[in-house]
C-alpha cells in the first residue's frame, strides 16, 4: 500500500471505489437532491430544519447505496440485478412523479366517456407536476402496502404544497385526476384518486337547471356520451342480455314485475331503446327545483338543491375576497377551515371569528374547481362534497392505452376500438 493510500480520507476512499460512470450518477443524484433542497427552502417556504433533514436523509441514502453495492464485485449477477433494480425504481419514480403515470378506471362515474377497465395515461406536466407532499413512501404504492396492507408512507416527514410551472391552466370540460378532497385521515397526496370532468374553474359561477349545466349564465356543452337515469315502461316484458349488450347498457334494472324499469342511458342508447317494440314510454327522472336532498352540498335545506337543480354557486379564485354571511359560511367553511388550514374559523351567533378575532370577510389562498362525472345520476362528485382545491390536482387524463372488459370472452375481453383513444 502506498503512502498516498494510507493518508487518503474516507471520502477519497469512497470515490476511489466508484467507476467513472458511477461517479457521474452519484453527482447527478446529489445534484437533483440539492435542487429540491433549494426549491423547498426558497420556494415552498419549508422551515430550515425540515429542508436540511430531507436533504440529509436522501444524501445518506445515495451514499449508503453505493457503499452497499461496492461490497460486491461488479460482474456478479447480484450486483447487476441490484444496479438494474435501483435504476428502474429511481427512473420510474421520477417519471411517475413529474411526467406521466398510468391509472385505471374502477367505477362507472364517467360512463360512457370512460369505461370500467379503461387504463389511462395521466400527464403531470400539463398542469405542472406537484412535488411530493409525503415523500417517504414505498415505491409504486399509492397509500396501501401491497399484499400486507397498512400505510405505504411515513407521515412524520412532509413537505408543503408546491407545483412546478405547467404547460396550461385547467380549462372547462378537461378530464382531471385529483385526490378526493372529502377525506380527512390521509395526507393530501395519499388520498384516493378520483377522475371527473371539470365543469367550472376558479372564478366561475355554476348553475344546474333541470339537468342542464350553466357556467356564468351560459349553457355548458354537454359531453356526447353523458348519461342520466330514465324510467322505462314496457308492455310487461323485459330486455334480454343480448339487446342490452348491443345497446351498451350496463346499469339499471327492474322496478317491478309489471314491466317498469329504471335504466341509465345516454342519448344514443335512449333513442335506440325507444325504437324497441315492447317499449311504451321513456321518461326523465328529473328531481324538481326546490326538492331538497340532504346529501347535496352544502347540506342546507333552505337552498333546496338536488342533483338536477343546483346552485348558483361561485367557485373561489385565489385572491378573491368574499363577504361572510350565514350562506357563504356553509358554502366555504371547509375551504377556509380545512383546505386553507384555518382550524379556528367559526361562526357564533351570526358573527365570524378566526384566531379569536372577529372578521367580516375572507381572502382565498387557493384556486378551486367544481368536478362532475359524465354519468350524472351515478357519480359522487362536487354536487355531493363541494370544491376541489388546487393542491389536490394530480394531472390531466390524456389517452386510453388499454381497455379490459371483464364480461367479454377470449380475445374480446380487450376493447380494441378503445386502444390509444384520446380523452375529450
Amino acid at each position: 500500500m502506498t503512502q498516498e493510500n494510507k493518508t487518503a480520507t474516507p471520502i477519497q476512499k469512497f470515490f476511489s471505489t466508484l467507476t467513472k460512470r458511477e461517479r457521474f450518477n452519484f453527482w447527478l443524484l446529489s445534484g437533483i437532491n440539492t435542487f429540491f433542497f433549494l426549491i423547498m427552502l426558497f420556494v415552498t417556504g419549508s422551515n430550515l430544519v425540515t429542508c436540511i433533514s430531507f436533504y440529509v436523509v436522501v444524501e445518506v441514502t445515495i451514499i449508503g447505496y453505493y457503499i452497499f453495492v461496492n461490497r460486491y464485485p461488479r460482474k456478479t449477477r447480484f450486483r447487476e440485478w441490484t444496479d438494474a433494480i435501483a435504476f428502474a425504481v429511481v427512473a420510474a419514480t421520477l417519471i411517475r412523479t413529474f411526467f406521466i403515470e398510468a391509472y385505471t378506471i374502477p367505477t362507472s362515474s364517467m360512463e360512457k366517456s370512460l369505461l370500467v377497465g379503461d387504463f389511462l395515461f395521466v400527464s403531470k406536466v400539463n398542469y405542472g407536476a406537484r412535488a411530493p407532499m409525503t415523500p417517504i413512501s414505498f415505491p409504486f404504492a399509492h397509500n396501501t402496502l401491497p399484499l400486507v396492507g397498512g400505510k405505504s408512507y411515513l407521515e412524520w416527514f412532509s413537505m408543503p404544497f408546491f407545483r412546478l410551472p405547467g404547460l396550461q391552466k385547467i380549462k372547462n370540460n378537461d378530464v382531471v385526476v385529483f385526490n378526493y378532497p372529502n377525506e380527512n385521515d390521509r395526507p393530501v397526496d395519499k388520498k384516493e384518486n378520483y377522475i371527473k370532468r371539470c365543469l367550472a374553474i376558479s372564478g366561475d359561477t355554476i348553475f344546474i337547471k333541470d339537468q342542464q349545466v350553466y357556467i356564468n349564465g351560459i349553457a355548458a356543452p354537454n359531453p356526447p356520451k353523458m348519461q342520466f337515469k330514465y324510467y322505462v315502461k314496457t308492455d310487461g316484458t323485459g330486455f334480454n342480455q343480448k339487446l342490452l349488450r348491443k345497446l351498451d347498457i350496463t346499469e339499471g334494472g327492474a322496478l317491478s314485475d309489471k314491466g317498469d324499469f329504471e335504466i341509465i342511458l345516454n342519448k344514443d342508447s335512449k333513442d335506440a331503446m325507444r325504437r324497441e317494440s315492447n317499449v311504451i314510454k321513456i321518461d326523465s327522472t328529473i328531481q324538481p327545483k326546490g326538492v331538497y336532498a340532504d346529501y347535496i352540498f352544502p347540506y342546507r335545506e333552505s337552498l333546496g338543491w338536488n342533483v338536477d337543480n343546483f346552485g348558483p354557486l361561485y367557485v373561489p379564485k385565489a385572491g378573491d375576497e368574499i363577504k361572510l354571511d350565514t350562506i357563504t359560511f356553509y358554502m366555504y367553511d371547509r375551504c377556509i377551515k380545512v383546505y386553507e388550514n384555518n382550524p379556528t374559523f367559526e361562526m357564533k351567533n351570526g358573527q365570524f371569528f378566526m384566531d379569536g378575532k372577529q372578521i367580516s370577510s375572507y381572502k382565498f389562498k387557493y384556486n378551486y374547481y367544481f368536478m362532475m362525472g359524465d354519468n350524472r345520476h351515478n357519480s359522487a362528485d362536487s354536487r355531493f362534497w363541494g370544491f376541489v382545491p388546487e393542491d389536490h390536482i394530480v394531472g390531466k387524463a390524456l389517452f386510453i392505452w388499454m381497455s379490459w372488459d371483464t364480461n367479454g370472452n377470449g380475445i374480446n375481453k380487450i376493447r380494441w376500438n378503445r386502444l390509444f383513444h384520446g380523452i375529450n
